[in-house]
């Protein structure tokens, strides 16, 4: 069982940030790819009906997490809380920014939840690269410090980066594609540059969970019983109901409209 609890923690955990990369990467370019009002909300629009069901594996991992394994949850909790907190608050300010921009007036507040979007992207890329430094490293319990851990969030936030420009590339049209294309090059198709970033972003959650101790922290035999085969039953449903949410919004967006 505790095979099946650390198999299920990192499907869960490298199929967030393959899904949830792509809309955090594309939030940190919106001002780059979308350069009026409109731009902006096309660009918003490639993303929009992605980002809740996205979320529900970071959901996911964490239940995971505080089922199968509490005692290490708990480690990390106190030990990751500076780089948590970063990470919650660049979540809610994101998805803060999208929820709101509809429904107040003036190009103001809009540029305000443009902004709010773009700044709460960036914070939780370099969060993430944050606290994948610390387990890379070999310190998971406490918040990685020094150059190491700003060239490791850089290059974490611009794989980000990278993995949303690959989507825009998919999901664009009319001068965002263009900008996004032209970045990315255009030798070869698109689906390539998305394909290889998602290999990239998926390799760093099982790279950086080999540091934890995931078999020694697991819960008793009696509760892992209980969870995994729940989970196990679950976790068909969740990806047939992600694979049609993409099936679904797989066109390119033409319009600035959230569906």
């Amino acid at each position: 069982m505790e095979t099946l609890a650390i198999a299920l923690l990192a499907f869960f955990a490298a199929g967030w940030f393959v899904l949830a990369g792509a809309d955090v990467g594309t939030g940190m370019l919106t001002p780059w790819l979308g350069r009026d009002d409109r731009e902006r909300r096309l660009v918003l629009t490639s993303f929009a009906p992605f980002f809740l069901g996205n979320e529900v594996w970071l959901v996911a991992t964490a239940g995971v997490l505080v089922g199968c394994f509490p005692a290490l949850e708990g480690e990390l909790l106190s030990g990751q809380f500076p780089v948590l907190v970063a990470l919650l608050v660049g979540w809610i300010v994101r998805d803060a920014g999208l929820w709101s921009r509809g429904r107040g007036p003036g190009r103001r507040w809009r540029a305000g939840c443009d902004a709010a979007v773009t700044c709460g992207s960036w914070t939780l890329a370099l969060s993430w690269g944050w606290l994948l430094t610390a387990l890379l490293t070999g310190r998971p319990y406490a918040p990685a410090t020094g150059p190491t851990a700003v060239l490791t969030a850089a290059a974490v936030a611009a794989l980000f980066a990278a993995h949303g420009l690959g989507f825009a590339t998919l999901r664009l049209t009319g001068p965002p594609y263009e900008r996004a294309r032209r970045l990315v090059g255009r030798a070869g198709r698109p689906w390539q540059s998305f394909a290889l970033t998602g290999v990239l972003m998926a390799g760093l959650p099982l790279w950086a969970g080999t540091s934890l101790p995931l078999a020694e922290r697991a819960a008793a035999p009696t509760t892992l019983g209980l969870l995994v085969p729940a989970l196990l039953f679950v976790t068909p449903l969740l990806v047939a109901v992600q694979a049609w949410i993409w099936h679904t919004f797989r066109h390119r967006v033409t319009r600035p409209s959230y569906l």
